[in-house]
Formats: C-alpha cells, structure tokens, sequence
C-alpha cells in the first residue's frame, strides 16, 4: 500500500512537471519576431509566463482588474433566483431551494458569488460541502454518501486547492479528473491547517474550459498586458504630475562671487527643506534661481485605447467597466448590451456551469428533495433585467394616459377598435392587465347598480 502511494505522487509530480514545462515552452514563444531577433513581451517589459498568484495580486491591487471580475459576477447574482417546475402550487424542491436560501448559516447566494469570482481569477475554484458525516479532520478523505445534514459552504480558490490525486485508470468514468484535494484554509489567528477531502465532498467548478475539463483560463489572462499597460498609464501620469508640475530649479551664481563652503551647505539645506515642504521661501545671496518649464501629459487618449481593449475581450461596455454608467453619461445602447451579457451569461454559464451542479450536489446529499417531474426537470427563475425604472414607468404611464384620453374622447372609437383591441394593441398592456381592468370595470358597474 505504502509503494502504490509513493508511485502515484512520483505520477503526480511527473505530469505537474511536464504541464509547467509545456506552459514554459510556450511562454518563451510569446511576443518573439523575426526569429528570436525582437522580444515584444521583452522590450515592453510583460511577464513571459503568469501564475495563479499573478492573477490574484492584480484583483487585489488593480481597479479595473477587480471590475472585470466583480461587475459580472455581481450582476447575474443580483436579486438571487429560484427555482420553478411545471407542476401547480409549491413543489418539495420548490419550497427545499426557498429555505436552503434562506438559511442565514449557510448564506448559499453570497457563497456562490464568491464561488464564482474565484474561478474567475484562477482556472478553477472549488465549494467544499461541510457535511455532518465527518467526525474528524481524517474524515474529509473518504467518500461521502447517503443522506446528510449540511452545515457549512466553503468556496476555496484554486492557490488553496490544489489537487493532490488524479484517476489513472482509463476503465474508470471519472478517469483525468481529480479524486483527491488538499485544501489550506485558515485556522482563527493560529495559522492554517491542511484537509486531504475526496472530490465528492467538493463542487469543481472551471471556466473557459477548452481541452480539458479540469482547469480553465483565468477571466484576467488574455488582457494581462492590457492591465500591465494601464499600471504604467496611470501609475506613470501621477508620477509625472508629482514630478512635472512641481517646477525644479537651475541655480546661477554670479560673476565674480564665490560661495563659501558654510554658504553651500546652507543653501544645500535649504534646499532639501524647501523639496520636503518644510519651507516655502529661499534665501540665496550671490545666486539666480530660475524655474525650469514644467511638462504634464494628459494621458486620457492612451487610457481610453486600453479600456477599449479590455471591454472588446470582456464583452463589458467601457462606461460600465468604468463605472460611468450612470446620470447624464448613461447610454441606453450600453445598459442593452450588458443586460444582454448579463442575462446570456446567466442561462450559458452561470446556471450549467455553477447552479445546477450545485443544486444536483444538495439532492445527492437529500439536502434538497428531487423534482417532481424528471421528465421536464425544473427552470431557475432570476429577477428580471430589463426591468423599467420608476421614472421610465412614470412616463409610459403619461403617454398611455394621453392615448386612452384620446381614444375616450371619439364617440366612434369603439365601433372602429373595440376597447380590448386598443388595450392590446395600442396600450401595449398584457393580457392579465386587461383581464384586471375588465373585471374592476364590471365591479364598479356592479356597485352602481346596487345603488
């Protein structure tokens, strides 16, 4: 037993190696022209290769960099979602789904949030399920079965779940996916501890996903130097500022005079108290002092290239990506395009990829009853995005108004177009509103009777 282990890690090692040798190889090729002559990646200073840690520290770090994760992430979550099968009144999964959801324990819409930025920033992330079945930490390593009470979620990114064991055997289903986890999570203030979990106690989820089925791409990888380039845009336009619109000094001294040693150190001190701010007037016998001509570049046109880079790859548009969406700089194009993002990533990805993985996890731990209808299964139902603001709802209601005026105002107009059609058709109101207004109308003509 002790040889099979030692050989599976050496397995292990070996095929890690040969992917980060692979990873390598190609990295050296990025940016190369004519030949090995001319290094673009080189010359421009962007990493050749990238890593987990990469993508974290600039999320962390990097404004723009959070955004392309976040605002996605957030906007499809926004609101939550439910579930919904064909079949009439609450279904058990219907009302197990509300109160799992409802759970302040477990807090299951924010932890799939978080699930969902962490595969985001890596290739991949997992959510640990604490079930009540593990009495110790050994436990984590055996496979979880039959019915369980679920206690807590965990999500974990990919730098604190690495995978320690692979399937080997190609007789197996599950063969190139993990078996084994080791997880690092952080213990109070102590430090961490280390879990060895078995891949039925965890959802593995991966995004852009091409060859394989395990590890992804980062959402960061493919505009890294985009990102790379804005640090130097606006990191380098401050320093420029601090430096450039501050004017330095030329000093002349005159003919015929001489500085004594005493009178350069004082001048020397002066100096530096005057740079630190510490003094804002210069004494200087024997010397002309002369402002040198300040230089500030407004480098707004090279940012704005930079944005237009990143949100062609992301899809997000550059006034949302930069939080301009808002007031006066509002664009109804842009609010469209990124509804449109939003509710296409919801139904592509969010709900294959995260949710019902999730939710399939939970009926195989009896936390959630199955569906009522296998057949047709169930939809997830998310609040709706192209939903009217107040204000937009205000003027619809006027214009509406204005028209019923119109159409009341004609004694013909109901000859012409019955009152149903011009709900329809010119109203624009949906089939339940005109049914509410027939029905309030025939009340109100039943109250006028009794009277």
């Amino acid at each position: 037993m002790g040889k099979t282990k030692t050989l599976q890690a050496q397995i292990d090692r070996i095929q890690a190696l040969s992917e980060l040798v692979s990873r390598a190889k190609l990295a050296a090729k990025l940016g190369q022209q004519y030949g090995t002559d001319r290094d673009i990646y080189q010359a421009l200073g962007y990493p050749a290769s990238l890593s987990y840690d990469d993508f974290v520290v600039r999320y962390d770090r990097q404004d723009i960099a959070a955004a392309i994760i976040d605002k996605p992430v957030d906007a499809s979550w926004q609101g939550g979602c439910l579930i919904q099968e064909a079949t009439e009144g609450d279904t058990p999964l219907e009302k197990g789904w509300k109160d799992l959801i409802k759970r302040a324990d477990l807090d299951v819409i924010n932890k799939l949030v978080r699930l969902d930025k962490l595969v985001g920033i890596g290739s991949y992330a997992i959510m640990l399920f604490g079930l009540s079945d593990v009495p110790n930490k050994e436990a984590f390593a055996t496979p979880a079965g039959g019915k369980v009470d679920l206690i807590y979620l965990q999500p974990i990114g990919e730098g604190n779940a690495s995978i320690a064991r692979w399937e080997t055997d190609p007789q197996n289903p599950r063969y190139g996916l993990p078996v084994m986890y080791e997880i690092t999570l952080p213990q109070d203030d102590a430090g961490t501890t280390t879990l060895r979990v078995h891949y039925t106690r965890v959802l593995h989820v991966a995004g852009k996903l091409l060859e394989g089925n395990v590890k992804g791409v980062s959402r960061l990888e493919a505009v890294y130097n985009r990102l790379f380039d804005l640090e130097k845009l606006v990191g380098g336009s401050a320093e420029m500022f601090w430096r450039g619109a501050r004017p330095g000094y030329k000093g002349k001294v005159e003919d015929g005079y001489t500085l004594t040693s005493e009178q350069e150190d004082d001048l020397e001190a002066q100096l530096d108290e005057y740079e630190h701010n510490l003094r804002r007037f210069l004494i200087s016998a024997g010397i002309d002092l002369a402002a040198l001509e300040t230089q500030v570049a407004d480098p707004d046109s090279h940012v704005d290239v930079q944005l237009k880079m990143i949100s062609a790859y992301t899809g997000i548009p550059k006034r949302i990506l930069t939080g301009s969406e808002r007031g006066e700089l509002a664009s109804t194009q842009d609010i469209n395009t990124w509804n449109a993002l939003i509710q296409g990533r919801r139904e592509n990805y969010v709900e294959g990829t995260i949710l019902r993985p999730f939710i399939r996890k939970c009926q195989e731990f009896g936390v959630l009853p199955p569906e009522t209808d296998k057949e047709n299964g169930y939809s997830i139902i998310w609040k709706p995005l192209f939903e009217q603001s107040d204000k937009e709802k205000a003027e619809v209601g006027e214009t509406r108004a204005k028209a019923l005026n119109q159409y009341a105002a004609q004694p013909m107009a109901e000859s012409i177009v019955p009152p149903e059609a011009f709900y329809k058709y010119f109203l624009g109101l949906e089939q339940d509103q005109i049914d509410m207004i027939e029905k309030m109308q025939q009340s109100a003509i039943q109250e006028d009777q009794k009277e």
